[in-house]
């Protein structure tokens, strides 16, 4: 499965969570600690979802970078 996911830099290292899997969160020092991090966080959600008999929900959101042109006051 291939799920989206939203990595957000803040003041001192990046932060990601899955828009599909509410509760999947991570955090890492860099980018690619927080890839890495992610996604052994959503292998271990979907892991305990499985285990709890509970429904795997399929993969539904996408992102997309949008462009747009800001004015000068």
């Amino acid at each position: 499965m291939r799920y989206a996911v939203v990595i957000e830099k803040g003041e001192r290292n990046y932060s990601a969570y899955v828009p599909d899997l509410p509760g999947c969160v991570s955090v890492g020092d860099t980018l690619e600690e927080v890839k890495a991090e992610i996604r052994e966080a959503i292998e271990f959600h979907l892991e305990g979802m499985r285990e709890d008999g509970s429904p795997i929900p399929p993969p539904s959101s996408w992102a997309e970078y949008v462009e747009v042109e800001v004015r000068a006051a």
